[in-house]
């Protein structure tokens, strides 16, 4: 282990425990804007296990957050919280699957325009079933589930995909999904199973949104389509991985910090023009920061630096 990952595990550590004590030192504010932070650092890590490494730019994280969060309105009130949660991953699991060995071998564009339209179809049939079986758009959600309890639950989902983040880079498995990442064919002729470890990366991905999503569902007192599949969601994981640096995975942790902030800002202070806003942040992320914070922070620790005293030669 490096000296900056033993440094990354440490502030990693000591920031999940400062967000578990937020409950019994800080304010309902406090707490709310903490929960923020570890719905998104899931988010945007969880999304980085695959499109870190591959830079297949994935919008489907919404429609596995979606089926989490829609899975506890359907079962939340029938089933205990425990089996709440395996359904929700289970249920993503199958969805990631059979998207996966349908899409994954696209590339680029074609990718990116699969999964934004994989959401927007998800988003339609809930709307559609609702509407039609349910006689309602949306369903309530009373749980006896308090914001602390959600808070502890994200500190440990989080704590999760870190892990599974550092064993999957150490992995022959992160090791193929690298190969595959630089060079696809190259991966191929050196034996690797492209499909199947793009698939099984994916699912892993996708079971993790979709417990961020289940987690954070009782925080809502109604949930409807428009709420659980919000394309929002997908973009504004996209910038913060980006931002962050999603190639590292205490990068998108990173990129989320600033964002969440700004976030709240924007949408306090300008609800009208948010979306606008967000589309300019991300323009102004790729343009500004191609490597995200984490590459410019490497970029200057392998800069070296000057003798005091020395001319830089030509």
């Amino acid at each position: 282990m490096t000296f900056r990952h033993r440094i990354f595990s440490v502030a990693a550590v000591l920031g999940l425990a400062a967000a578990a004590a937020v409950p019994f030192v800080g304010s309902g504010y406090a707490m709310s804007l903490t929960i923020n932070l570890l719905m998104f650092v899931a988010l945007a890590t969880a999304w980085a296990l695959f499109s870190g490494p591959t830079a297949l730019i994935s919008l489907a994280t919404v429609a596995f957050f979606g089926i989490g969060a829609y899975t506890v309105a359907v079962f939340g009130e029938v089933l205990p919280w425990p089996l709440v949660l395996l359904l929700a991953a289970a249920i993503s699991l199958a969805v990631a699957l059979v998207v996966g060995l349908s899409t994954l071998r696209l590339k680029g564009i074609y990718f990116v325009i699969f999964t934004f339209g994989l959401s927007e179809l998800i988003r339609q049939l809930v709307t559609w079933y609702e509407a039609n079986f349910s006689g309602s758009v949306g369903r309530y959600v009373f749980l006896d589930i308090t914001q602390p309890q959600i808070l502890w639950q994200l500190v440990a989902l989080t704590a999760a995909i870190f892990i599974a983040g550092a064993w999957l880079q150490r992995s022959r498995l992160g090791l193929a999904l690298r190969m595959i990442g630089d060079d696809e064919t190259a991966a191929m002729h050196c034996g690797a199973n492209v499909t199947r470890v793009k698939l099984i990366v994916f699912a892993i991905s996708a079971i993790f949104m979709a417990l961020a999503g289940a987690m954070i569902a009782p925080r809502w007192t109604y949930l409807d389509a428009s709420i659980a599949f919000s394309p929002l969601v997908s973009f504004q994981v996209v910038i913060m991985a980006l931002l962050g640096g999603a190639a590292r995975l205490y990068g998108p942790a990173l990129g989320v910090i600033p964002l969440v902030f700004l976030f709240e800002y924007l949408s306090a202070n300008f609800p009208n023009y948010f979306s606008i806003l967000l589309g300019v942040t991300f323009m102004a992320i790729v343009y500004l920061v191609p490597q995200g914070i984490a590459g410019l922070l490497e970029r200057r620790q392998k800069t070296p630096r000057l003798v005091p005293g020395a001319k830089e030669k030509a």
